[in-house]
């Protein structure tokens, strides 16, 4: 999740607070000091303290930017063998891609509970899921959403790879890995649990509360469906979890330590405590008289995200192993890099310091010509991504920058997944989706944002970005295959 603040040298957090009694027509400030917030006093004195300072680091970009140096040993070289998702798009790839190339808004009025009372009552609510032929029906009632979308995904990509059971069969298991993250985890069942001990007592909690409530059971419960006995857990690092999920992956298999790994992200937060605890931040979008204008990356009438759901998934290979079970091969992982801020909890560094070393420490020379960004419609966080680029990237006239929340929303940990799949469909069909809403680009982006309208776009080289709360930055590179 991209910050939110305005920009500012405090640590505390600015929002917009759309309730300040007296003020309907304008937004007033409210400083926050981590979550809560802190009246603006001022005392009577005949003394005035200086402001203080704003420490300046100087971001250093590398003199030439693109693609990390391939490698050659092809038990090192990874490829992409399968994707699987579920999205407000559904569980079909090219249907998914589709929509996104047609500049379809998938964000709707939230119906799965009474949001009526709530400022913000729309988001990308996923309809009609189906984990049929997936999950059986006495675990699907009990499973959290979260791992529903998790196992679809997952099995969806192993077939998508030629992994079904028969083919897992004949290979290693042993060798074959899942890390699949989440930054919620199980919230529906956790809060029900909560709900029930309150209202009725400790015994009549469901003893699959804290199983399917902890971060680790979407990988957990992918490897006990499939049998893979590789390295399995899952990493939570708020909305640049899938990412990282990748960057993790990729290294197993360039240690040897695994010939397959599953990996991605997973989110189901469209839900009461999802929901509130996002308006308590002060971080979505309010626009719900026009939903499917919400979510406007760069645009200047951004006022938030908007809340999204799913999971996306990747299959990735060592290109030996690939070669030697004749695996169809989509695109190559060249590699990718995983940075702090070190700023604030919530805010991100307004001069992308954080960002920028991540893109650099991701590349090495000339090549990259699409970015999939962050892009979450922020007002902070959307020109702090673009400053980082820039820092990068000091010629953007090849570069092609758009932002895939503009149609689904904000999935959390599952945005990586969800964009990597994005990256890797731009490349291999040469279109690039628009950025919707875009109708008053921000002066300083100055990057081709693909507004509203589909181009065609042959990509060498494209990163796909994604920044989370408690400044974890996090940025994978995908390209073309070439044997």
């Amino acid at each position: 999740m991209a910050g939110i603040s305005t920009a500012g040298c405090s640590s505390g957090l600015l929002f917009r607070n759309r309730e300040a009694a007296g003020n309907s027509n304008g937004a007033s400030l409210v400083q926050y000091n981590g979550l809560r917030a802190v009246e603006s006093v001022q005392l009577a004195s005949t003394r005035t303290k200086p402001a203080p300072k704003c420490r300046t680091i100087r971001a250093m970009a590398s003199p030439t930017v693109s693609a990390p140096k391939r490698e050659t040993d092809p038990k090192k070289r990874i490829v992409i063998t399968g994707m699987g998702l579920v999205s407000v798009f559904g569980s079909d790839i090219d249907n998914f891609y589709n929509k996104l190339l047609e500049g379809e808004s998938g964000i709707s009025e939230i119906d799965r509970f009474d949001a009526s009372t709530y400022s913000v009552r729309f988001g990308g609510q996923i309809r009609d899921f189906s984990s049929k032929g997936y999950i059986d029906g006495k675990n699907d009632r009990r499973l959290d959403d979260c791992w529903r979308y998790c196992l679809v995904a997952g099995r969806r990509a192993l077939d998508d790879a030629n992994l079904g059971s028969q083919v897992l069969d004949t290979l290693d298991k042993t060798k074959i890995g899942v890390v699949v993250g989440t930054g919620m985890g199980g919230l529906t069942v956790f809060s029900n649990g909560v709900e029930a001990l309150i209202q009725k007592g400790y015994k009549k909690i469901t003893p699959f509360f804290i199983p399917y409530s902890i971060t680790n059971m979407g990988s957990a419960l992918l490897a006990i469906d499939t049998g893979l006995m590789g390295p399995n857990y899952s990493i939570s690092t708020a909305c640049a979890t899938a990412n990282y999920c990748f960057y993790a992956a990729a290294n197993h298999i360039r240690r040897g330590e695994a010939d397959i790994m599953v990996a991605g992200g997973t989110e189901a937060a469209i839900m009461p405590s999802g929901i509130g605890g996002f308006i308590a931040c002060r971080a979505l979008s309010q626009r719900n008289n026009e939903p499917k204008r919400a979510s406007r990356p760069w645009d200047k009438d951004r006022d938030g995200f908007v809340m999204g759901e799913g999971a996306g998934v990747l299959i990735m290979e060592s290109l030996d192993h690939a070669m030697k079970r004749g695996a169809n091969i989509i695109a190559e992982y060249l590699g990718g890099a995983v940075t702090c801020d070190a700023h604030h909890m919530t805010d991100p560094r307004s001069d992308g310091l954080g960002v920028s070393s991540c893109i650099t420490k991701s590349l090495e020379d000339a090549g990259v010509n699409y970015i999939n960004a962050h892009a979450t419609s922020t007002l902070a966080g959307d020109l702090a991504e673009v400053n980082a680029i820039k820092k990068v990237f000091k010629d953007t006239s090849e570069i092609k920058m758009n932002g895939t929340k503009s149609m689904i929303g904000h999935g959390l940990g599952a945005a990586g997944g969800l964009e990597a799949i994005a990256t890797i469909k731009a490349i291999t069909t040469g279109w690039l989706h628009p950025t919707i809403n875009q109708d008053n680009l921000e002066p300083d982006v100055t990057i081709d944002t693909v507004p509203n309208v589909k181009k065609q776009h042959e990509v060498n080289v494209a990163i796909s970005n994604s920044f989370g709360f408690g400044g974890h930055n996090s940025v994978v590179v995908f390209a073309p295959f070439k044997p």
